[in-house]
C-alpha cells in the first residue's frame, strides 16, 4: 500500500506560513460578506427583490462547490502553488467583471466565476498544512489560520458599510481586486510549493472519479464530513441571513454590520485560540464534545431570549451566537485534520469532497432556506438547533464507532488499484 511522502521542510517560517495561508482562506468570506451592505443598494438599482439578491449568495456558493472537488486533485497533480496562484488570477478577474456589472444577470455571472475560483485558498490552504505538519503541530498551525481566517467575516460587512458611506456599490467590488492582487503577489513571492514532483498524482478521470467514489462511500468520511457540515450549518443559517437580520429584524443600518459579526467572529477567534493552545493537552474528542456542549447552551440561551421578547435587540440577539461560534472553532480542527488523515495521498480530494459537502448544504440554506424564514427568529432558531442535533449525533455515532473498534469498518485508504 502506497504511504504519503516525508513532509518537506519548511524555507519560511510557520508563523508567516500561518498568515499567508489566513490571508488565502479570507478571500472567499469577503467575497461574500463585503456586499451584505450593498444589498439595499444593488436591489434598487438592478430592480431586484430580495429573493433575487440572495442568489448573488448562491450562485457563487454553488459554483465554489462544483469547483470545489477540481481544485484538490488538481493541486495534488500540479502542485499546491500553482493552483493557488492561478485561482488568484481568476478571482482579480471575476471581481473586476462584478464591479463593471450593469445588470444583475452580468452581476451573477461574475459572481459565478468568483466561486469558482475562490476555493483554492482554503481547499489547498488545508492540504498544504498537512503537506508539512503531522499530530498536534497540525492542530496548532490549523488552529492558527482558523484564528486569522475568523477575522474575515467581522471585518468584511464594516469594509462594505464603510465603502458605501464615500462611494457606490461597485467600490466594495474593486476593493477585492486590490485585495487579491496583495495576496498573488505574495503568495507568488513567499509561498513554498509543498507537494513535491515524486508525491504528485496525475489527473486520470476514470482514477479520480473512483478516488471520490471511494471517499464518498466510506462511512466514516460520511459521519465526519456530515458533523462538520451541520455543526457549522447552525452558524451559517444565520449569516446568510444577515441583510434580513441585521436591516429589518435588528432594525441597523448598512454600517452596523458589526453588531452582528465582530462578536460572532470574535468567538470564533477566541474557539481557535483555545484550539491551539489545547493541542496535546486536551485529547480530540474532548474539545469537540466541549465545543458542541457550547453550541447547544448557545442555542438554548437564543431560544430563551426570542421567546421572552418580540424586538430583538443588541448585543443581546448576538451574544449566544459568539458561544456558537466559539464551539464551532473547538470543533472544527479535529474533525477536518481526521478527514485529511485518513488520506495521505490524496489530502487535495479528501479536503475538496469535505469543502463540496458543507458547500452545498450552505447553497441550499443560503439560496432556499434563508429567504423563507430569515424574518422569524424563533424559526430560525429552531432550525439552527436542529442542525446542531444532527451534526453532534453524527459525531456521536463516530465517537462510538472509535470506541468499539468495529471490524467491519472499512479502510480509509483509497483501494491501492485506483491509485
Amino acid at each position: 500500500m502506497p504511504t504519503a511522502a516525508p513532509a518537506p521542510s519548511l524555507s519560511i517560517s510557520v508563523r508567516l506560513l500561518a498568515l499567508l495561508l489566513g490571508g488565502l482562506a479570507m478571500f472567499g468570506p469577503f467575497s461574500i460578506d463585503t456586499i451584505f451592505p450593498a444589498f439595499p443598494a444593488i436591489g434598487t438599482q438592478f430592480g431586484a427583490d430580495k429573493l433575487a439578491m440572495q442568489q448573488t449568495i448562491s450562485v457563487y456558493l454553488i459554483a465554489y462547490a462544483a469547483m470545489s472537488i477540481v481544485h484538490g486533485p488538481l493541486s495534488d497533480a500540479i502542485g499546491r502553488r500553482r493552483v493557488i496562484l492561478g485561482g488568484l488570477t481568476v478571482f482579480t478577474a471575476a471581481s473586476v467583471g462584478c464591479a463593471l456589472a450593469t445588470d444583475l444577470t452580468t452581476l451573477l455571472v461574475f459572481r459565478a466565476l468568483q466561486g469558482l475560483s475562490s476555493g483554492v485558498g482554503l481547499i489547498v490552504g488545508r492540504a498544504v498544512i498537512r503537506d508539512v505538519l503531522h499530530g498536534h503541530d497540525a492542530q496548532r498551525l490549523m488552529s492558527q489560520v482558523s484564528m486569522i481566517f475568523g477575522v474575515a467575516p467581522a471585518v468584511a460587512p464594516v469594509i462594505g458599510g464603510w465603502i458605501l458611506g464615500w462611494s457606490h456599490w461597485p467600490a466594495i467590488f474593486w476593493f477585492l481586486v486590490a485585495f487579491s492582487l496583495v495576496l498573488l503577489v505574495v503568495t507568488w513571492r513567499t509561498l513554498p510549493e509543498t507537494h513535491p514532483p515524486q508525491a504528485r498524482l496525475p489527473i486520470v478521470p476514470r482514477r479520480l472519479l473512483r478516488d471520490y467514489i471511494a471517499i464518498v462511500i466510506n462511512p466514516r468520511f460520511q459521519r465526519l464530513a456530515a458533523a462538520s457540515a451541520f455543526n457549522f450549518a447552525a452558524l451559517w443559517l444565520y449569516i446568510a441571513s444577515a441583510p434580513a437580520f441585521v436591516l429589518d429584524v435588528l432594525k441597523l443600518d448598512e454600517r452596523q454590520f458589526g453588531w452582528f459579526f465582530v462578536p460572532m467572529i470574535s468567538g470564533m477567534v477566541l474557539g481557535a485560540f483555545v484550539s491551539g493552545r489545547a493541542a496535546g493537552k486536551v485529547s480530540g474528542e474532548k474539545l469537540v464534545s466541549i465545543g458542541f456542549a457550547c453550541s447547544a447552551v448557545a442555542m438554548l440561551l437564543n431560544l430563551g431570549y426570542n421567546l421572552w421578547t418580540d424586538t430583538p435587540q443588541v448585543p443581546w440577539a448576538v451574544l449566544p451566537m459568539m458561544l456558537n461560534a466559539f464551539g464551532i472553532a473547538l470543533v472544527f480542527p479535529i474533525v477536518t485534520l481526521s478527514i485529511l488523515d485518513m488520506y495521505p495521498r490524496q489530502r487535495g480530494s479528501a479536503s475538496s469532497m469535505q469543502a463540496f459537502t458543507s458547500l452545498v448544504l450552505n447553497a441550499l440554506i443560503a439560496g432556499v432556506l434563508s429567504p423563507w424564514i430569515s424574518d422569524h427568529m424563533l424559526w430560525m432558531v429552531a432550525v439552527a438547533s436542529a442542525f446542531l442535533l444532527v451534526g453532534w449525533g453524527f459525531w456521536r455515532w463516530e465517537a462510538s464507532v472509535v470506541r468499539t473498534r468495529c471490524p467491519a469498518e472499512p479502510s480509509a485508504t483509497v483501494p491501492e488499484e485506483s491509485l
